[in-house]
């Protein structure tokens, strides 16, 4: 899914579009409320920590969970990995092996098995039971508004740049729920890049999240393509690492690229006389094949104050043991 226009505009058509689908945010919310007001949290027998979001598409939970793990595994505690597998074909509960692929997993959930032992479910709770057997702590992925397990410690992972867009929810805004109420439920709050933005965090530790990339290549000319949440920061990156972006392609988060469009792609930059270049998410998108051709840029997640964190991350697993 691409993002509708008027989910980040401020004229006259972009509040009248957000207008219309009003009456869909409202059922929308609602049913996320009867949800949450029907649902007993369960433990999924070891502590649970969630990385999510407020907002709908991505802000970069998977290299902030990626850090918590190894903020974690420095200090002695095993995690595992829970992720819903999105894009993927398997419902599971299921430990994610180098066999399998994007199709089958997501992508995301391949890059996290690079680090620790990762499950991949459609029903949370099943996924995260499947997870805890033999971690000291769970880490999701995401599933901050699901509301069957039970979290130890949730950390909302917010745009420093853009928080909520129009603020309205989904589908008339970004939303998944109203920033106050997401919260209202975290432990901690995370902004992740640049922007003062504002938002009461009602007494919440906030830390500061910044992302770096680690091109493969040195800079260069290149064909830039992305199937990302934010294709913009990925594209800016590049140019702030001295690299010339002959084209910039963005497909739609989680984007399964075809052999025709990936032979589209090859194609512009053999004209170009330039490199093919994408992120990690992408390349596990791609086939074997395909990924000879293609340079990467691996992003890294680092935090203001890491030792802070983990502390309040321990505090937290230590009391729900």
């Amino acid at each position: 899914m691409r993002e509708p226009w008027f989910w980040r505009e401020d004229g006259v058509a972009a509040k009248a579009a957000a207008i219309a689908f009003a009456p869909a945010s409202w059922l929308y919310d609602l049913g996320q409320r009867l949800r949450a007001a029907m649902s007993r949290p369960q433990s999924a027998g070891a502590p649970v920590i969630c990385v999510g979001n407020a907002t709908l598409g991505g802000v970069g939970k998977t290299p902030f969970a990626l850090t918590l793990q190894k903020l974690l595994a420095e200090r002695g505690v095993s995690a595992h990995f829970q992720s819903r597998g999105h894009g993927g074909s398997l419902t599971g509960p299921v430990m994610v092996h180098d066999r399998h692929t994007a199709i089958e997993v997501g992508d995301e959930a391949l890059l996290l098995a690079r680090a620790a032992p990762t499950w991949v479910a459609k029903n949370r709770l099943a996924g995260a039971r499947a997870a805890a057997d033999g971690a000291d702590v769970v880490i999701m992925d995401d599933g901050f508004q699901n509301p069957t397990i039970r979290k130890d410690f949730s950390v909302l992972l917010v745009d420093a740049a853009d928080p909520a867009g129009n603020n309205q929810v989904f589908p008339a805004g970004p939303l998944r729920e109203p920033m106050a109420r997401a919260v209202s439920r975290a432990d901690a709050i995370a902004l992740i890049g640049e922007g003062e933005p504002r938002i009461d965090a009602q007494g919440l530790p906030v830390y500061r999240a910044s992302t770096a990339v680690a091109p493969t290549i040195p800079p260069q000319k290149v064909v830039a393509f992305c199937g990302i949440g934010r294709p913009a920061r990925f594209f800016a990156s590049l140019e702030a690492n001295g690299f010339t972006l002959v084209e910039r392609i963005a497909f739609p988060d989680h984007h399964p690229f075809t052999p025709a469009e990936f032979g589209a792609l090859a194609a512009k930059a053999r004209k170009a006389g330039a490199a093919l270049i994408a992120t990690e998410k992408d390349l596990v998108r791609l086939s074997p094949e395909q990924r000879d051709g293609v340079a990467t840029v691996k992003l890294t997640m680092t935090i203001d104050d890491p030792d802070s964190l983990a502390r309040l991350a321990l505090a937290k697993i230590k009391g729900a043991s």
